[in-house]
């Protein structure tokens, strides 16, 4: 498989390199054209659901929000001896 792969990219190496020197030349000669389609009648579908209904309101509310008191370490205090 990976033999195949080596080879192949060397192919694609080739005819690259053939191009840039000019040794390979591919024109276009003919424009591509999408093929004609018409399309008649035809109906989309319809559908008919019952759904439950969602009541979204906003209310006004006071909250008790706790205060925090931070103190810095007082570095005075010496350690506490180990038993």
């Amino acid at each position: 498989m990976r033999t195949l792969l080596v080879l192949l990219g060397l192919v694609v190496v080739a005819i690259v390199l053939l191009m840039a020197f000019g040794m390979i030349d591919i024109d276009q000669t003919r424009t591509a054209q999408l093929p004609k389609v018409t399309i008649e009648g035809g109906q989309a579908p319809q559908f008919k659901a019952d759904v439950g209904g969602i009541g979204v309101s906003t209310e006004n509310k006071t909250v008790a929000v706790p205060t925090l008191e931070v103190r810095k370490a007082d570095n005075n205090v010496a350690p506490a001896p180990a038993p």
